[in-house]
């Protein structure tokens, strides 16, 4: 007799919330920064409590880059309260799936969905989601809980807006920091 792993809650996946993405030191803070790290770390406390895993994803940029490996903007945000059993997942491309160790670690846990959050709305955030829909998960996307810059022709709020719409049209499951998490955020 086969023993199958049991399905487990949707672990929550919070990408390239990386201090460069924060500081404005290099680049602008992203757009509505402190709202979003509230939010973010209210997710993230929520799934501690519920007992669901909390992954980190950090974007490795190339040499010289804010973002690269070593500089000051590549750590994760420490804001977020990053614990040390929260595993961080590295990435060079917008997709978080690219690194098969993100994908093994979801498989691991016998999850059929993940969580998403993070930046930027309209590059990593958006290739993830493609991601794991490729790999055959259900997504959740925190609709509040995502974010990017301002881009010449479009502001931020916009993209986001934008993104959310595309999301659902998709198939998937936009819903906001309050409603997931009961928190009145």
């Amino acid at each position: 007799m086969v023993q199958e792993k049991p399905i487990r809650p949707a672990p929550v996946i919070v990408i390239d919330l990386q201090t460069g993405m924060f500081d404005g030191i290099v680049e602008p803070p992203l757009h509505d920064a402190g709202h979003l790290t509230e939010r973010a770390r209210t997710v993230i406390d929520w799934a501690r409590r519920e007992g669901r895993k909390v992954a980190f994803v950090r974007h490795d940029g190339p040499p010289g880059d804010p973002l690269a490996p070593g500089e000051p903007g590549w750590p994760v945000w420490p804001s977020l309260g990053q614990t040390g059993g929260e595993p961080t997942f590295s990435k060079k491309v917008g997709d978080a799936f690219s690194n098969p160790d993100l994908g093994r670690w979801i498989e691991e846990q016998g999850a059929t969905e993940v969580v998403l959050l993070g930046a930027q709305t309209d590059f990593c955030v958006a290739a993830t989601v493609k991601g794991a829909m490729s790999s055959g998960l259900k997504v959740t996307v925190v609709s509040d809980a995502h974010s990017t810059l301002d881009q010449p022709d479009e502001a931020a709020p916009a993209i986001i807006n934008r993104y959310n719409a595309q999301f659902a049209e998709a198939g998937v499951n936009l819903v906001r920091t309050d409603v997931l998490t009961g928190s009145g955020a």
